[in-house]
């Protein structure tokens, strides 16, 4: 036997609410994460809600206490007897209110043999990390035209607007979106002590090379020279204390994504792909590079999953949930589809992407509740990664 969602959302169904019921049958638990024997769960007391006051941290915490009493009875009944848990509350923003993380890891955890201790430490581990970051999380593809800069803004800004401290790199030397993304044309590059200073917008820090070059001329640059532009984005940027650094990449599997892995110590990986076949088979390509770098995989995302007319209706040009069932082979988290409008693309070329979650600027809600999905879900992958940080990667189940 093994922990699962199910199991947990059952333990949680033990958990009273108080306006009566539990607090799984009133939709209450926003998300379940497992991985092996590493949970993760999300709580909001208020949610569908928002007018309703929050539970003080004294009552929040005693709740979590006891949910967790009830998970761990649940996940011993089925053998787990070491259970790394997190509980967060969060408010109807989605903003964390309050963590409670424990772990009862056992020595036993440490008793395997050094040959397979060996053979699943991550090789990244050994690059080196960027002062002041806590997360570094690249977003790939196997191919371009897939989606892979807008779905990195997206998600630094869905990060931004859940209360974490958030930059995006732009690595794509040859051919940067960010300038038309974020707005930055009017912007001027500002450098200190030889140490770039970081755009501030839309909530987020960004750098990207299309602000130290000529926009209209092509960089001809072979290997090297791309290889020396991207390491001077990372180390010349004064990029200050972050929870999460973005670095939207090239596509493909060439030199700077392998530049990338062997220099900079990354959480994981997002890999972004469209649900056709030829998408599929070069983001396989994509998500095999991070593996064998050693790069924890933390999921795929679904870009332009479906067209949403101005009449409202959903169209499938592409094939939906191709993508997914990519995931599925895989064994790789699925964590979600972004839907494609007129919106989305009027807010990407205007600099405007923070319109794209408000539903009276996005196109109506399906966009803003996928991209808020998105950001809840690589959170919820992170905080899984980072507590089986040098075991085994497992296969995840994400509700």
């Amino acid at each position: 036997m093994s922990l699962t969602k199910e199991l947990i959302n059952e333990a949680l169904s033990g958990v009273s609410h108080p306006d009566g019921g539990d607090i799984v049958s009133r939709g209450c638990v926003v998300n379940v994460a497992v991985c092996s024997t590493d949970a993760s769960v999300r709580i909001c007391y208020t949610q569908g809600h928002p007018d309703q006051p929050q539970p003080d941290r004294s009552t929040l915490s005693n709740l979590g206490k006891f949910a967790e009493q009830l998970i761990r009875a649940s996940a011993k009944e089925q053998g787990v007897d070491s259970l790394g848990l997190v509980i967060d509350f969060v408010d109807h923003a989605g903003e964390v209110v309050l963590k409670l993380k424990s772990d009862t890891k056992t020595s036993a955890d440490q008793s395997k043999p050094a040959d397979q201790t060996q053979q699943s430490t991550p090789q990244n581990n050994n690059a080196a990390g960027v002062p002041g970051v806590k997360h570094i999380i690249a977003v790939g593809a196997g191919k371009g035209g897939v989606g892979k800069s807008t779905v990195a803004v997206n998600l630094a800004i869905g990060l931004a607007r859940k209360g974490h401290s958030v930059g995006v790199l732009d690595g794509d030397i040859y051919g940067p979106s960010l300038p038309t993304m974020l707005g930055l044309d009017a912007m001027d590059q500002a450098v200190i002590e030889s140490t770039l200073q970081p755009f501030l917008v839309h909530g987020i820090k960004s750098i990207t090379m299309g602000k130290l070059v000529d926009p209209e001329k092509p960089l001809i640059w072979r290997g090297p020279m791309a290889h020396g532009a991207f390491h001077q984005l990372i180390e010349r940027t004064q990029w200050g204390e972050l929870d999460y650094l973005i670095i939207d990449l090239p596509p493909g599997t060439g030199d700077v994504p392998l530049t990338l892995a062997q220099s900079v110590q990354l959480t994981g990986a997002v890999i972004v792909c469209t649900p056709q076949k030829v998408a599929q088979d070069d983001a396989v390509r994509a998500a095999n590079m991070f593996e064998s770098l050693g790069v924890e995989r933390l999921g795929v995302v679904e870009n332009m999953s479906y067209f949403i007319g101005d009449d409202g209706k959903e169209y499938d040009i592409f094939g939906k949930g191709g993508a997914q069932q990519m995931s599925q082979k895989l064994g790789l988290p699925f964590l979600g589809s972004i839907p494609i409008n007129t919106a989305l693309r009027q807010n990407m070329d205007s600099g405007n992407p923070t319109k794209n979650f408000d539903p009276d600027t996005a196109g109506g809600p399906q966009l803003p509740a996928s991209l808020n999905q998105l950001a809840d879900q690589l959170v919820a992958q992170v905080t899984l990664a980072s507590m089986g940080k040098g075991s085994k990667a497992p296969t995840l189940s994400i509700s």
